[in-house]
């Protein structure tokens, strides 16, 4: 057989080198012309098993390469190394030579093997493409880690000469502090599906999605394609500043923004709720009207409606962010003093209320670390006295005593009732995993009892009212003793008065100033049921009777404990106040100051900050007084809705110049007036009385 049959044969392409002396050997006989004519093949087109075995030698070189190891390898064949096939032939002949085989045996494996010559291009050429292509990814991989690394030395070296940090999320290991959030956990259908499963989740969305229109991924909500086509209502972001590992940025208003505002501000005063519905209707995703609307929809009871309203509006918002904003990192700021700034807040505080009532504690405790984290250290909505009520609904009771661990320093947590209970709570359940090893849950019952005990000598108050939460009857001992008497009680609604115990009063009597009062009173409203279980109740009855027994001991913690409350709760600060009035806490708004609870409070800008920074100012409607006209302001009493044509705030609060168009809005006011009268319903009861009551049942 001819070298150009043999390469057929083997499917090699022309010009391939051998490789090396010895590894292909060809035994032909003399004659030439016998080799290239070769026996007769047969019928089929093969030749005869039998003919010409002795004539041709063929040690196979791709015998011992397994497949897959061409394939992995980086060349083709005639590519790969020449050393590396060198040893692979070697090799096959040291193995061909131990195994001690005939040479005609060799020859039928050769026949026998051998592939169509089609068969083995295909493949070849198949290869080749697989390996090719691999190639190209891998090469397309690093030139892409690459050039991310060039990227990143780049901008290090602009901070270093620049000297500011990049405002950016900071490293991984720098990122898992307290405050640090979690993209997934942001989504409340991945506590939904933990609960119920995914196919009860997802089993109304699939459909949806696929005709979805929205192109822009968030994290906070999904867009609903029942929701207006989204069109930039003006909304924007800045970055002011970075320093520190910390980035402060600001929302923008843009100028048709800004007399969208204008026109919002003007609907709520006119108290009417549909203005803000008309309103919408040309700016869809105006925030605050979203959010105005919203808390109209929910105290008609249309809690759907109500939702689906903030979600809109965290969609408008979200979409404005910054290329630099982070949700997760916690180092993002947002000042709670510029206006256009408040409606972020108030839009994740609304929604992690809807996502608690709807049962995802676990989803709501990461929307009050995404609040806190916008502004930890002034902490405009107070989430403090929330957070550890999230943590412990959603039975995260390391991360609740881990905050507690690392904040107790600087921010005195334990001064705050709701820590001061929650933190024992949170240690007494953890005592009562049974996953955990004999003495971690020693020592965590140790330390929630000696926790219990300092929230008693310092918060004698909680008790009684916690028990009557509860619905427990404290036994005699406790009832009686003066540490807890009727002194130490809160005065709520619930409460009953001090004479129905007896006024007993002693040197340790106490009571309550109205600041710890009301941090009381939002605790207890709050968190009461998760002190309901039997077995939380005989813990605490345990620690209260060993503090009764320090109280009558002497024990000086009592006096210090009670100076120190008559110093730290003179007056609630204004993000306490405003943390109640959107908690709704019947219990907790009643015990609110006087100069705050007669304020008028606006749902979306409760109690703004003394120090607002006003980026711009709305322009102020002209009042009729100073034009004098004493017509126009009897008629606005009757008509709130009247304007003279001066006063109108698209006119930019210059005075209308047409006296004949006053006096006709004049006139039309006061002939919408009289039709709205209706002197009969006066006339009825006169012409019923004359007649005597007969006709009375």
């Amino acid at each position: 057989m001819s070298r150009r049959a043999l390469r057929r044969l083997r499917g090699e392409q022309r010009g391939q080198e051998p490789l090396g002396p010895g590894a292909l050997q060809f035994v032909l006989h003399d004659d030439d012309d016998v080799e290239e004519e070769g026996p007769k093949r047969g019928p089929g087109g093969r030749r005869p098993r039998g003919a010409g075995e002795e004539g041709v030698r063929v040690n196979n070189r791709f015998e011992l390469i397994n497949i897959e190891d061409l394939e992995e390898a980086p060349g083709v064949n005639g590519d790969r190394t020449d050393c590396l096939l060198i040893d692979a032939a070697a090799s096959g002949d040291k193995r061909r030579a131990q195994s001690g085989r005939s040479e005609s045996r060799k020859d039928g494996d050769v026949a026998d093997a051998a592939v169509p010559p089609e068969q083995s291009n295909t493949s070849g050429k198949l290869r080749k493409k697989k390996r090719k292509q691999k190639n190209k990814k891998n090469a397309a991989g690093e030139s892409s880690e690459n050039g991310l690394e060039d990227i990143d030395r780049i901008l290090e070296r602009i901070e270093d000469a620049s000297g500011c940090s990049h405002p950016g999320p900071p490293p991984l290991s720098a990122r898992k502090h307290v405050l640090y959030v979690e993209h997934r956990h942001l989504n409340p259908d991945t506590e939904l599906k933990r609960y119920f499963g995914a196919r009860a989740v997802l089993g109304e969305q699939r459909p949806r999605q696929r005709q979805r229109v929205y192109p822009k991924c968030t994290w906070l909500t999904t867009p609903k394609s029942a929701w207006p086509r989204y069109t930039k209502p003006g909304l924007s972001m800045r970055l002011l500043e970075s320093r520190k590992g910390r980035s402060t940025f600001a929302f923008e208003h843009s100028e048709e923004y800004q007399q969208t505002q204008h026109k919002f501000l003007a609907a709520v005063e006119s108290l009417e709720p549909n203005n803000i519905v008309v309103l919408l209707q040309t700016s869809p995703y105006h925030v605050d009207s979203l959010l105005q609307l919203s808390d109209a929809c929910r105290f008609q009871e249309d809690q759907e409606m109500a939702r689906d309203l903030v979600e809109r509006a965290l969609y408008s918002m979200e979409c404005a962010f910054h290329p630099l904003f982070s949700l997760t990192s916690g180092t993002c700021r947002l000042d709670y003093r510029r206006p256009e700034n408040r409606s972020f807040y108030l839009a994740l505080y609304k929604q992690m209320s809807f996502l608690e009532k709807r049962g995802c504690p676990r989803t709501a405790l990461e929307y009050c670390k995404l609040i806190l984290s916008l502004e930890p250290d002034e902490d405009p909505l107070c989430m403090l006295l929330l957070l550890d009520h999230l943590a412990l609904r959603a039975r995260s009771y390391e991360y609740l005593i881990r905050l507690f661990q690392e904040w107790e320093a600087h921010r005195n947590l334990s001064q705050l009732p709701n820590f001061a209970f929650s933190v024992p709570l949170a240690y007494f359940l953890l005592s009562q995993q049974a996953d955990l090893p004999n003495q971690e849950l020693s020592s965590a019952r140790e330390k929630a009892s000696l926790l219990i005990q300092q929230a008693l000598f310092m918060f004698p108050g909680v008790l009684m009212p916690l028990l009557e939460y509860c619905s427990v009857r404290p036994d005699a001992a406790v009832a009686a003793h003066r540490f807890f008497g009727p002194d130490a009680e809160i005065r709520h609604r619930r409460a009953r008065g001090a004479g129905a115990r007896g006024g007993l009063t002693g040197p340790t009597a106490h009571s309550q100033p109205p600041a710890l009062s009301q941090l009381v009173s939002l605790y207890l409203g709050r968190s009461h049921f998760l002190w309901k279980e039997p077995a939380t109740m005989s813990w605490l009855e345990e620690n209260v009777h060993e503090v009764l027994q320090a109280v009558d001991a002497g024990d000086p913690a009592v006096e210090a404990c009670e100076s120190r409350r008559k110093v730290l709760y003179q007056r609630a600060p204004r993000n306490i106040h405003r943390h109640v009035v959107l908690s709704e806490i019947k219990e907790a708004v009643a015990a609110l100051p006087p100069d705050v609870s007669t304020q008028s409070v606006l749902g979306y800008d409760p109690l703004p900050p003394l120090d607002t920074i006003y980026s711009y100012v709305r322009p102020e409607r002209l009042s009729p007084v100073s034009h004098g006209n004493t017509i126009a302001l009897f008629f606005r009493s009757l008509l709130p809705n009247y304007t003279v044509e001066g006063e109108r705030p698209e006119d930019g609060g210059a005075g209308g110049p047409h006296l004949d168009q006053g006096l006709n809005r004049l006139m039309l006011a006061l002939r919408d007036m009289m039709a709205n009268f209706h002197f009969h319903d006066l006339e009825v009861p006169r012409e019923d009385h004359p007649e005597g009551d007969g006709e009375w049942d």
